[in-house]
């Protein structure tokens, strides 16, 4: 199976690699998302190291269950070759109804199919008031003529 757009990278090749990676992260669908990795994928998300597709799976089937109406926006960061460092900030909320915004930067790697076979993560996050949310679209895939985090100053 292969993934495009595919490896090495240009700048707008990189840019739509991210923007479809946001997308199927705003799925929330684990078994869709998992797909887009190596059947032997490699993570570090914050403290926790992953490897395969089915750990990511799981990984993500446990984070939607705590992280309820979950939005992402990915922005790209660098390019090389067969990598890509992207920056990103997501607002969730848990089960209590206490709202966060979480910061991250992530480091990926691809195989030549276009798949992510490496993903470094690393994630900051904080409370926020649900006044306080900048990410209002509907569940699931951002608008286009929604603004991007660099909009926000994130």
């Amino acid at each position: 199976m292969s993934r495009p757009p595919l490896p090495p990278f240009d700048e707008q090749s990189a840019i739509e690699k991210v923007r479809l990676a946001e997308d199927g992260w705003n799925s929330r669908d684990p078994a869709k998302v998992a797909l887009a990795y190596t059947l032997d994928t490699r993570w570090r998300n914050r403290a926790e190291f992953l490897e395969g597709r089915a750990d990511v799976e799981a990984f993500l089937t446990r984070k939607w269950n705590r992280e309820l109406d979950y939005r992402l926006i990915k922005e790209l960061w660098a390019f090389a070759g067969n990598r890509i460092a992207v920056r990103y900030a997501y607002e969730y909320h848990d089960d209590s109804g206490h709202w966060f915004r979480a910061y991250g930067n992530e480091n990926w790697e691809f195989a030549a199919d276009g798949l992510m076979r490496v993903r470094h993560c690393s994630i900051n996050e904080h409370p926020i008031a649900e006044a306080d949310r900048k990410f209002h679209w509907p569940l699931g895939r951002r608008p286009d003529d929604h603004p991007g985090l660099s909009h926000f100053g994130f």
